[in-house]
């Protein structure tokens, strides 16, 4: 059940953070992302959109603890585990703000990068204004701090979906992410969306902007993706993506007597 102690209507931000079994990264998650957000936020403030994606670990109760002491704090819970991809989904659903910023609940992504997206779209938008605001901000992890094989992997991944693909963006599955919620919620929807949404915001006649940030080691709890599980899933997804973007078509509309 979502905590509805935040009292905030129309925030500047809402942070999404899917989690599954992070027992031990929920509170200091937050006190971090509670700390960027003080830098950036307007009058408006931020509200932090939690989604446990069925957790079997303390996550839940710590959630509940967290709640209890943060009234921009809102939780909601998959009775079984639906995916990382539908607990952005649910989350981002329930947002209250028009923009939208997404980070792993692992504590890898580092909440004090979050003011570089922001920059970096406030750049953007002071260029192309109208036009900017449509843009995916996504982070570039540049020095990773994996294990050798699944730093392997996760290049490997990376590469092979940018050949295909051609979105031009080096990290893609980076959690840490920018964008408008009417933007994300226009994208066609499916298991894998969150490794794909740069390539799908092109697909719908955007642009992904890469910014550099950090990434730290994980301290606490286990990865949830395997090598055979991404490579085996990874495949068909990307062949679906492919034929996504090979179907698309974008009408250019001309505004006609008595349209709005």
């Amino acid at each position: 059940m979502p905590n509805e102690a935040s009292s905030i209507d129309c925030p500047d931000y809402s942070v999404v953070v899917p989690v599954l079994n992070e027992a031990g990264n929920i509170l200091p998650l937050i006190d971090e992302i509670c700390a960027a957000m003080v830098e950036v936020a307007g009058e408006g403030g931020y509200e932090i959109v939690y989604v446990d994606d069925g957790s079997t670990d303390e996550a839940p109760a710590e959630l509940e603890v967290a709640a209890q002491g943060q009234n921009v704090l809102r939780v909601y819970r998959h009775e079984t585990s639906c995916g990382q991809s539908q607990a952005l989904i649910t989350g981002i659903k329930h947002a209250k703000s028009d923009w939208i910023i997404t980070l792993d609940g692992d504590g890898q992504n580092d909440p004090s990068d979050i003011p570089k997206l922001i920059r970096a779209r406030d750049d953007a938008v002071a260029r192309e204004p109208g036009y900017a605001e449509r843009f995916l901000y996504v982070g570039h992890r540049r020095r990773r701090h994996d294990s050798l094989a699944r730093s392997y992997q996760s290049w490997l991944a990376n590469d092979i979906r940018g050949w295909i693909l051609g979105d031009h963006t080096p990290d893609s599955g980076c959690g840490l992410k920018l964008f408008r919620r009417d933007v994300f919620l226009d994208l066609p929807r499916f298991n894998a969306l969150h490794r794909f949404i740069p390539a799908l915001v092109i697909r719908a006649g955007s642009r992904a902007v890469s910014v550099e940030v950090s990434h730290r080691p994980r301290t606490r709890g286990q990865s949830k993706y395997g090598l055979w599980r991404r490579l085996a899933t990874g495949v068909v997804d990307l062949i679906g993506v492919l034929w996504l973007i090979a179907r698309n078509t974008r009408p250019e509309l001309t505004k006609q007597k008595g349209a709005p």
